[in-house]
């Protein structure tokens, strides 16, 4: 699978990246021989570019990525991780995360939300132990949109200090908000941005956002190309899954209105849905997560396939409806 610049820096990711929030039970335990396979799966297929987070099955997702990319060699593959969310002691479980945080995961640890300078080396330090290699090479600050002047004060001026001591090689943040990752791009050294579900063939919002990036050299990734599971089906039924509740009514006929643009030019919906991010200059990378290796293969079957030209025309006519789709978000 072939490579894309991140922005102006000299990391160069796969056009496929594999998010590590399944491998920590979204929702649904895997064991760790599905996690491995699934690790395996994307690296048959070209994937070079790995995500994962301490907020991901509170620390699982980072250590079973970790221990399936042991054996592969350091310099062939991009792995970033996050910070804002420290993991500590939970001195009240309850018996599992997934009320609290969505993971089906023991809630033995807790996570406690700190943007401070210190509290970045930590979640740092803490997730290079988890995922048992010598380093880290993005590194976002994790959905600070309620913390965002401590972020810009503290928490991005750590990250971009030690990437200029060379201890990272890229900063940057990630969320779901279009406007906090613009004040942050107006205002902070970043290389890097992850957006999820606002670049996509269903939700464009973040157009804004991607030519701000575009105009300053900053490398964009986009997450969760298919809104939470609405446009991953040749047609998407009632109860499709999107973000992360239900779909509600009118974005399910929305969705259908693009399969169906797309079926007549011959192209599935999945299909379109991973590959269209990529059409703006700025995004390096898109994102999907995976609970098994065959997810993994079919994404990147997806990805392979390549949109004709001509569809996109009758593709992009549909589901722009940009406003309506982030206020139900």
């Amino acid at each position: 699978m072939t490579g894309a610049r991140l922005g102006r820096t000299g990391i160069r990711v796969s056009r496929l990246g594999l998010g590590g929030s399944g491998l920590g039970n979204l929702y649904t335990a895997v064991d760790d021989r599905t996690a491995t396979e699934t690790v395996d799966a994307a690296w048959t297929a070209g994937v070079r570019y790995f995500d994962t987070a301490p907020h991901y099955g509170l620390g699982l997702s980072e250590a079973r990525l970790g221990a399936a990319l042991a054996g592969r060699p350091r310099a062939e593959f991009v792995l970033s991780t996050k910070v804002g969310r420290l993991l500590e002691p939970n001195p009240n479980p309850r018996g599992s995360d997934l009320d609290d945080g969505g993971f089906a995961v023991p809630d033995t640890l807790r996570r406690r939300y700190d943007y401070s300078s210190d509290g970045v080396r930590r979640s740092l330090d803490a997730s290079l132990r988890r995922l048992g290699l010598d380093r880290i090479d993005i590194a976002y600050v994790h959905d600070p949109e309620g913390h965002l002047d401590q972020t810009i004060a503290e928490a991005l001026p750590a990250l971009v200090e030690l990437r200029d001591q060379g201890v990272l090689g890229a900063v940057g943040a990630g969320m779901n908000l279009v406007e906090p990752l613009r004040r942050i791009v107006r205002a902070c050294d970043v290389d890097v941005v992850m957006i999820a579900n606002r670049w996509t063939l269903l939700d464009r919002s973040a157009a804004p956002l991607l030519d701000d990036c575009a105009e300053r050299g900053i490398g964009v990734a986009i997450a969760a190309p298919f809104n939470g599971g609405l446009l991953a089906q040749p047609w998407p039924k009632p109860d499709s899954p999107f973000e992360y509740a239900p779909a509600a009514p009118c974005l399910v006929e929305r969705a259908r209105r693009l399969a169906t643009a797309g079926r007549r030019v011959g192209v599935t919906l999945p299909r379109a849905a991973i590959q269209f991010p990529l059409l703006h200059p700025a995004v390096a990378t898109v994102v999907v997560g995976a609970q098994g290796p065959e997810q993994m293969a079919q994404s990147a079957r997806w990805l392979r396939d390549r949109v004709p030209t001509r569809a996109w025309t009758p593709l992009l006519a549909q589901g722009d409806d940009t406003t309506g789709t982030a206020a139900m978000s």
